[in-house]
C-alpha cells in the first residue's frame, strides 16, 4: 500500500504535521503581545510582592559578621564578648554603607522600637573599644536584652518564616520557640475569619437580591429588558468612591435612611439606628456595589432557559413551585455558581468601602494589608497577609469545584 502524497510529492502526513506547526505558531505569535502584558504588569509585579513575605534581606545584608556568629552558635548560647565583637564591626559597616536603617528597619518589625537604636549607635560605632560588650552596652542598655539578639537571629537570614508566624497572629519568644502573641495583640486571625464571614453574607444576598432581578430580565419583554439591564449597568457608569460615599449619607444617623424610619414611625427620634461605622454599613454598601456581578451571569444563563420546559412540567401535573425546583432552579445553577463565586473573591479582597463605612468593626483583611503598605511600610508583613489570603481564596475554589464543578461555572 503505497502512502498518500501531496501534489510536490511530500508525504501527506508529514504535511499535515507541518501545517499544523504553522497554524500553532501563528497562534502563538497572536497571543504572545497578550502573554507578555500580563507577564510583565501582573505576574511578575505580584511574584516580587509576594516573594518579599519570606525574603527580606535589610539585616543580613547590612551584618555579615553577626550571621557568622549566630551560624557559629545555636539557639541559647550566652551573648558572649565575641557577639559584641561582631556586632561593633557591623555597626561601623552600617555607618560606612549607610544602611544602619533598613538594619534597624527589619528587625523593628518584630522588636519595635529598635530602629533608632541601630542609628543612634551606628554614629558611635568608631568610639567603640575592646571590651565590645562593655562599651556598647555603654552607648544603650537595650543591647543587652535577650528578645533584641532573638529577633537579630531570626533576621540575620534573607529567607525566613516569621512574617507568615506574625500573620497568624504568632511569634517568637527569648528561646526562638514560637507561641502565640498575647490576647490584645491578636487581630489578624479575627480580621480573617471576619473578612471570610462577611463575604459569605454578602455573597448569599447578592444570589438572594440577583436572582429575582436576573429571572425578571430573563422573562419580560425585550424593550422592558433593554431598560432593566440599563439600571443594572448604571453602577458601572458612577465611581466607586461616589457610590460609596452615597452610602454614607444615606446610612449616617441623620441620614435619609433613619429620617425616614422616623417620619414612618417605626423608630423615635432618639432611637436612630446605627449603620455607619460597623459591619451592618460594610455589607449594606459592598451589596449594592457587587450586585450588578450577581445578576448579569445568571441572566446570561436564565436567557437560554427554554420557557417551555416549566410549562411542561405544570402540564404534567408539577405545581408552580415543584417546576421551579425541579426543573427551573437545577438549570440555573451555573449562573449561581459563577456570580457566587465572583463576588466571594471580589468581596474577599475589598478596600475601599470597608476603609469609609465599616470603621473599626467592620474592617477587613484588606484594610490591614493597605495599613502596612501605606503606613508602617512593613511590605514583607503585607506580603504574607495577602499570601494566606490568596490561599484561603483558592481553598474555597477549590472546594467550589468539588462540590459543584468548575466545568458547570458560566460567566455569560
Amino acid at each position: 500500500m503505497t502512502d498518500l502524497t501531496t501534489d510536490d510529492g511530500k508525504p501527506l502526513k508529514a504535511a499535515l504535521a507541518a501545517s499544523m506547526a504553522v497554524r500553532r505558531r501563528r497562534a502563538l505569535l497572536l497571543v504572545l503581545p497578550l502573554f507578555l502584558f500580563i507577564a510583565v504588569t501582573f505576574i511578575v509585579p505580584i511574584g516580587q510582592m509576594l516573594m518579599q513575605s519570606f525574603h527580606n534581606d535589610g539585616f543580613s545584608s547590612a551584618a555579615p559578621a553577626l550571621g557568622e556568629w549566630f551560624d557559629a552558635h545555636p539557639q541559647g548560647s550566652e551573648i558572649d564578648e565575641s557577639a559584641y565583637a561582631a556586632l561593633a564591626s557591623d555597626l561601623a559597616r552600617m555607618k560606612a554603607e549607610k544602611t544602619a536603617g533598613s538594619a534597624g528597619t527589619r528587625i523593628n518589625y518584630d522588636a519595635p522600637g529598635t530602629r533608632s537604636l541601630f542609628t543612634s549607635s551606628a554614629r558611635n560605632a568608631d568610639k567603640l573599644q575592646p571590651p565590645y560588650r562593655e562599651a556598647i552596652l555603654a552607648l544603650d542598655k537595650k543591647w543587652g536584652d535577650r528578645n533584641l539578639w532573638r529577633a537579630m537571629r531570626s533576621a540575620s537570614h534573607a529567607y525566613t518564616i516569621d512574617f507568615y508566624l506574625a500573620a497568624l497572629d504568632m511569634t517568637r519568644d527569648e528561646n526562638g520557640k514560637i507561641i502565640q502573641v498575647s490576647g490584645d495583640q491578636a487581630v489578624y486571625k479575627t480580621l480573617f475569619w471576619r473578612t471570610i464571614v462577611m463575604s459569605v453574607q454578602i455573597t448569599v444576598l447578592c444570589l438572594l437580591i440577583g436572582f429575582p432581578i436576573a429571572y425578571l430580565l430573563a422573562t419580560v419583554r425585550l424593550k422592558h429588558a433593554m431598560l432593566l439591564m440599563i439600571l443594572v449597568l448604571l453602577p458601572f457608569w458612577t465611581s466607586l468612591l461616589v457610590r460609596t460615599t452615597a452610602w454614607m449619607v444615606l446610612l449616617q444617623q441623620q441620614g435619609v435612611v433613619n429620617d425616614l424610619l422616623v417620619w414612618l414611625g417605626l423608630i423615635d427620634n432618639g432611637q436612630r439606628l446605627q449603620m455607619m461605622y460597623n459591619k451592618t454599613g460594610t455589607i449594606i454598601a459592598m451589596t449594592h456595589i457587587l450586585l450588578p456581578f450577581t445578576i448579569l451571569p445568571l441572566y446570561s444563563v436564565m436567557k437560554t432557559i427554554p420557557p417551555s420546559y416549566v410549562r411542561a412540567a405544570r402540564s404534567l401535573g408539577a405545581t408552580s413551585w415543584t417546576a421551579f425546583r425541579r426543573v427551573y432552579l437545577p438549570q440555573t445553577m451555573p449562573g449561581i455558581g459563577a456570580g457566587g463565586l465572583l463576588v466571594f473573591i471580589l468581596a474577599m479582597g475589598y478596600y475601599i468601602t470597608p476603609a469609609l463605612v465599616g470603621g473599626a468593626d467592620g474592617q477587613m483583611i484588606s484594610n490591614m494589608i493597605a495599613f502596612h503598605m501605606q503606613k508602617s511600610l512593613n511590605w514583607s508583613l503585607a506580603a504574607a497577609l495577602s499570601a494566606i489570603l490568596l490561599v484561603i481564596v483558592l481553598v474555597f475554589f477549590w472546594i467550589y469545584d468539588r462540590l459543584v464543578g468548575i466545568d458547570k461555572m458560566k460567566l455569560g
